[in-house]
């Protein structure tokens, strides 16, 4: 019998792959990004799937072209016979989860600090980066509901205004998974879990619970690994049995990184932006 999470739209289900290409976070990037794009493109194959963590903005300032070259990139591999659009999953992650908070800032208890508190995790590059000005922000907050409304309004149009970042960031998802029949079933997240709850009731833990995920030491059954693509800590890449942190700290000192996994779980290639 299938599982309520099974039929959920929010989670991407990628059937039996060949492999799996990573992408961890990218926060705004474009030079890794590029360079990790070519080194992928070498690699994949039809029957192949690339899973992107989520962070694709953030702390560096070319946030925008970011989304620009993986939208490229999609139409450059589409166009390899044998590669469909299924292929492609493209996760939410805490800096997507930020600009979605973002454009609901007029509801906020508290909009100025809740602002503060985004500016400095990474939105405002981001914001720059789209020809918007924090202050502008900071200055809303100070008079009331309505003027949040027009500056995220203006937000909005500013989005628009860059042909399918909004389709984008609409199509994310929570997290993908292999079939549970797949010889080694594995579940991509975006940085946490909690080991203890069934997926359905994961909420946002998936973004939010990295120390429980540091503490997985048995399969999250149905699935054999659980891989993440950001680690808040900047640990760097770690594999083991039943975990997968592929997150090499990318705008933290650390390089952008892609961890192929083969059907069996066992890792084909890791290749280096």
């Amino acid at each position: 019998m299938c599982t309520h999470w099974e039929h959920n739209d929010s989670y991407a289900k990628i059937g039996q792959p060949n492999a799996v290409w990573t992408v961890p976070a990218i926060h705004g990037h474009l030079d890794e990004l590029t360079r990790l794009h070519d080194h992928i493109l070498k690699h994949i194959k039809p029957g192949d799937r690339i899973i992107y963590h989520g962070n694709y903005t953030g702390y560096g300032d070319q946030s925008v072209a970011c989304i620009d070259e993986i939208l490229t990139f999609r139409r450059m591999v589409l166009a390899t016979p044998g590669m469909i659009c299924t292929d492609f999953v493209y996760l939410r992650g805490q800096q997507e989860i930020i600009w979605e908070k973002l454009l609901q800032l007029q509801f906020a208890p508290d909009p100025t600090n809740v602002l503060l508190w985004m500016l400095g995790s990474g939105l405002s590059n981001t914001l720059y980066d789209y020809g918007l000005s924090p202050h502008d922000g900071i200055e809303a907050c100070k008079c009331g509901t309505m003027s949040i409304t027009r500056w995220t309004n203006i937000i909005r149009k500013a989005l628009r205004a860059r042909a399918g970042h909004e389709i984008f960031f609409n199509q994310l998802k929570r997290m993908a998974f292999t079939d549970e029949t797949a010889p080694y079933p594995m579940l991509f997240v975006h940085a946490g879990l909690m080991p203890c709850q069934p997926l359905h009731d994961q909420g946002d833990h998936i973004w939010w619970a990295t120390d429980e995920f540091k503490s997985i030491e048995t399969p999250y059954k149905p699935f054999e690994k659980v891989v993440r693509g950001f680690d808040p800590d900047h640990s760097g890449l770690l594999l083991n049995c039943i975990t997968a942190t592929v997150d090499d700290g990318c705008g933290f000192g650390g390089k952008l990184i892609s961890v192929g996994f083969e059907a069996d779980g066992q890792v084909a290639k890791i290749l280096e932006a």
